[in-house]
């Protein structure tokens, strides 16, 4: 595509429509389209939407679902969300694993100088983490305790796993068979998103740090959330409402607010593939190197 015409990117989430949003990014001086396209979990619009825009715009984000859950080097498929790309051969297309892993690597590290308070016990809860290995790498480094949640929210076996070295376990045991399930059962799509339903108390409770993908954590929140701090990706303003209501210390989001909102780690990834022009999807080291040129920070909200 030409310089002088604005780059364009595009997420087509399974995720709600009430979520959607289109409007501008500006990397060092250059504006993007960002546009968010939900389809309520409809799988077939999403993969028509995929097929029907390939080679029309720069970079597509694929949200709502993962293409591979990352895990270290490790990527394991997941047959569903590579579905709906499957006719896609011109436009590059990203889930946000690459930035998942790049720049929540060091999210804690990078977020910790704006905290006014104390954490104390240094324990922290990931209800999903296989998905999110950089988020869990960034809070054992910094000295917390955690208890991932991944058997029991993925599954319903309420089994907490403890550690890096058992979840990597984990991991390698459960994610071949989770990648060939129905997304449906993986994901809260739709209008599953907005619900939320006060479960699993005492792990919400196991520490003052809620870490992870959002619509996890909001689906099962407790009514009170004082003295919490929730580390976390895509949140809308509604959202950032909810958890100012409920009493949240601070909200800490990996990706820089736009307009009210935390976009996914899809779009932003997607915007950095435009922005840097190769027509390809990034590797790590050029990940890691626009994250410092362009000085992409998490974001801090202190609410309450």
């Amino acid at each position: 595509m030409s310089n002088h015409i604005m780059k364009h990117i595009v997420s087509i989430s399974l995720g709600s429509s009430s979520r959607d949003k289109k409007t501008h990014l500006k990397l060092n001086g250059e504006l993007i389209i960002v546009e968010r396209i939900g389809c309520d979990g409809d799988e077939q619009r999403a993969q028509r939407l995929f097929t029907e825009m390939d080679g029309k715009v720069d970079a597509f984000g694929v949200g709502g679902v993962e293409l591979y859950v990352r895990v270290v080097d490790k990527n394991y498929p997941l047959r569903s969300g590579l579905n709906l790309v499957k006719n896609v051969t011109k436009t590059p297309y990203t889930d946000g694993r690459g930035l998942k892993l790049t720049l929540e690597q060091s999210i804690f590290q990078r977020a910790a100088p704006q905290l006014n308070h104390p954490l104390t016990p240094r324990r922290a809860m990931m209800p999903m983490a296989c998905d999110r290995y950089g988020m869990a790498d960034s809070l054992a480094r910094a000295g917390f305790e955690l208890i991932f949640g991944d058997l029991l929210f993925a599954l319903g076996l309420p089994i907490k796993v403890r550690g890096l070295a058992r979840l990597r376990s984990l991991a390698s045991l459960l994610l071949p068979m989770v990648g060939l399930m129905p997304i449906r059962m993986l994901y809260p799509t739709g209008q599953n998103q907005e619900e939320n339903t006060p479960r699993y108390g005492d792990w919400f409770d196991y520490g003052p740090v809620i870490a992870g993908d959002f619509l996890y954590i909001r689906r099962y929140m407790p009514q009170d959330l004082a003295g919490k701090i929730i580390i976390t990706n895509t949140t809308t303003a509604a959202d950032v409402d909810l958890m100012r209501q409920r009493g949240l210390m601070y909200l800490i989001t990996s990706t820089p607010r736009l307009e009210g909102r935390s976009f996914g780690a899809n779009v932003l990834e997607a915007a950095l593939i435009a922005y840097a022009g190769r027509g390809r999807v990034l590797n790590d080291s050029e990940l890691f190197r626009l994250i410092n040129e362009l000085d992409l920070r998490p974001e801090v909200q202190q609410l309450n």
